[in-house]
């Protein structure tokens, strides 16, 4: 859509738990008036913060707080955001930190491919390189992260596990975060295997000196970051997941069972080497069962692929409500 066009309604999301001292300083940021956008609303979501977040973010000028009895996560707070915005009528969602560590002024430049047709998801690339308050194994990690998701995606993203981003409603629609951890990754995966078009823009961060509340340190973070990968990825490519497993039981068996028989024709038909016979046949088994398996697998992925199919149709036919 080009960028003059008005009627987009944006929805800024801020996903918080015990946030009040940045909270409303972020609110505050948020643009309420944007070249191609008829309206702002800033929703937050409280995930069962101890202290009065909801109530300060309120008197910031939040439009709406959502909030959880109990700490549910990041990832379910996302969700839960998310389809506060698309049932009250969001066509472009924003989700910003409620630390501080983005800017609120940076929101026009992260949507303006979106207004223009260009993409479905814009992510907000802090240039992590350059970054002086990012420890160099902190950036080193950050660069082998985002190259591990590429690969796992298919989209080339600088910094895949940034939390500032953009989806237009379409996108926001087919999207469903199950983890509890995090979203970014998750839903990087999902977009590149549904065919999205995804790029990034580059933004200014910020340091946060508070400890995360997500996780417990960076090999906690890249722990937790990395099962959400490799759930994730076999998800939606479990044939290429097994078979890549099976392969090397697979060769090891032919190996062993080829030794044996040309053992045992040298030896005129006489069968020997049972040990190597044994691990051969073992692992064999073992690939045909890892094989197995992945075309089980598959059969469920297309399951899922027609729940995501029916998922995406009635999210897309619910009328929005008025606020």
């Amino acid at each position: 859509m080009p960028l003059h066009c008005t009627g987009q309604r944006l929805f800024v999301q801020l996903c918080a738990l015990d946030e009040r001292e940045h909270i409303g300083a972020v609110i505050h940021e948020i643009p309420r008036q944007i070249e191609g956008v008829s309206s702002v609303t800033v929703v937050v979501v409280d995930d069962g913060s101890a202290d009065d977040t909801g109530a300060v973010a309120r008197a910031a000028g939040a439009d709406e707080v959502v909030r959880h009895t109990q700490r549910r996560g990041l990832a379910r707070a996302f969700q839960t955001g998310l389809d506060y915005c698309l049932s009250h009528g969001a066509d472009i969602v924003v989700n910003i930190d409620a630390d501080g560590q983005y800017r609120g002024q940076d929101i026009p430049a992260l949507i303006a491919p979106i207004l223009t047709g260009q993409a479905d998801i814009v992510i907000g690339n802090r240039q992590t390189a350059q970054l002086t308050h990012f420890s160099p194994f902190k950036r080193a990690m950050q660069r082998l992260g985002s190259r591990v998701v590429a690969m796992a995606s298919g989209l080339s993203m600088p910094d895949a596990v940034s939390g500032f981003r953009a989806y237009a409603r379409d996108a926001a629609l087919r999207l469903f975060v199950t983890p509890q951890f995090s979203y970014t990754v998750q839903t990087l995966i999902q977009a590149g295997k549904l065919g999205m078009a995804v790029t990034s823009v580059p933004i200014t961060a910020r340091e946060t000196t508070r400890p995360s509340r997500l996780h417990k340190g960076t090999w906690n973070f890249i722990w937790q970051q990395a099962m959400v990968l490799m759930r994730t990825y076999v998800t939606y490519e479990p044939i290429k997941t097994f078979i890549g497993l099976a392969i090397p039981f697979l060769l090891v068996g032919i190996v062993l069972i080829t030794r044996v028989i040309v053992i045992a024709l040298a030896r005129g038909g006489v069968f020997g080497n049972v040990p190597s016979l044994i691990v051969g046949g073992i692992s064999l088994l073992i690939a045909l069962f890892l094989i197995m398996t992945g075309i089980l697998a598959d059969r469920i992925r297309e399951n899922r692929r027609m729940l995501e199919e029916i998922l995406y149709r009635t999210r897309r036919a619910e009328r929005p409500q008025e606020r």
